[in-house]
């Protein structure tokens, strides 16, 4: 959901006088509030299901290739889908349109997806929903201004005791993947290499509920900061933004540092580096596994291939985003109200 506010611009070009309802799983609708384009967040809840009921629309976008996205639709009215569609007997997802016919090839065709598309997932979700010439627009996820405020407290929280700028390690991802995080050891690894390469460097980890004990163990002895884990998404989001630097897996927590325009050292296993724009804020890190991409959700290979990550690449990779965000200074990579005419010029 993250990825797909890189849309927002390309739609309000093309359709500026829009009203925009946007409907998610929840808790994830959380991170869409006070947004300025979007008008109405709905839920998949059957409460905010029968709101949708009463409401028509001209146009509908849908990004998932899922029967539960599709099954939104069957909840109002529409005029004209973009995306994806299912066949009503057997379930099959379909493209809407020939435009996503590239898209949804390449959820059925490994050699596609793992070695011949090097597109971003943001380029082909524009050209499958029809939104005019790619303009690479980034993520647009901005913070309230009562957030920027809590933004500047919790980074001069961070910056005490004659540290300097803020690196974090977003340890975790949701349980979907497991093996897009590493492991406890090998965060304490890293921690402790950059630690003594970087003593002016303050160490946060940043995760969510379910890193909670994973990062109890992981600062074990270590002087890092633990940032609140149980505090929601939009907490988290504000950490996030308050670092410089953030080491993290494909998950959530990269795509929060992206939308905030953090500088991010990514690493990859399971999941397709070249499907992720870090619109050169970042660094991508492969693997060595010769497995991977596999998009597997279990693996049974006594060595993983997040114990295939080098750690002398990761700290290159700090070295470099290091000097790349003292360049660029701290400035959000979102755009405000008040810059969007020009934004979508």
């Amino acid at each position: 959901m993250v990825r797909s506010t890189s849309l927002l611009k390309a739609i309000k070009r093309k359709y500026p006088s829009s009203m925009l309802t946007w409907v998610t799983d929840a808790p994830a609708h959380l991170l869409l509030q006070n947004h300025p384009v979007i008008d109405r967040v709905l839920t998949t809840r059957e409460a905010d299901l029968l709101q949708l009921r009463s409401l028509e629309f001209d146009v509908a976008f849908v990004i998932d290739k899922s029967l539960k996205a599709v099954g939104v639709l069957r909840h109002t009215q529409v005029l004209q889908v973009f995306g994806f569609t299912a066949n009503p007997v057997n379930g099959a997802i379909l493209p809407a349109t020939p435009a996503a016919e590239e898209l949804w090839e390449l959820g059925l065709n490994n050699q596609k997806k793992f070695f011949e598309n090097q597109k971003p997932e943001t380029q082909l979700m524009i050209e499958a929903l029809e939104l005019g010439p790619y303009k690479r627009d980034s993520y647009w996820l901005p913070l309230t201004e009562s957030e920027q405020t809590q933004l500047q407290e919790r980074r001069s929280g961070f910056l005490t005791n004659g540290k300097k700028w803020v690196l974090g390690f977003n340890t975790g991802c949701s349980n979907v993947i497991a093996a897009k995080k590493l492991t406890v050891e090998f965060h304490r690894l890293m921690i402790a290499s950059l630690q003594s390469r970087y003593p002016e460097a303050q160490i946060v980890l940043l995760g969510g509920p379910e890193d909670t004990e994973r990062n109890v163990q992981i600062a074990r002895g270590l002087p890092v900061i633990s940032t609140a884990t149980e505090s929601g998404l939009r907490d988290g989001l504000i950490s996030v933004a308050a670092c410089d630097v953030v080491i993290t897996g494909d998950s959530l927590g990269m795509h929060m540092a992206i939308s905030q325009g953090r500088q991010v050292v990514a690493w990859f296993g399971p999941t397709c580096a070249h499907e992720i724009d870090l619109y050169g804020r970042g660094v991508s890190i492969l693997t060595k596994s010769s497995c991977s991409p596999c998009w597997k959700r279990a693996c049974e290979k006594s060595i993983m291939c997040y114990d295939q990550v080098s750690l002398q690449e990761i700290v290159h990779a700090v070295e470099s985003c290091r000097t790349n965000s003292l360049s660029g200074g701290l400035a959000l990579g979102n755009s405000t109200p008040e810059t969007l005419s020009s934004d979508l010029a």
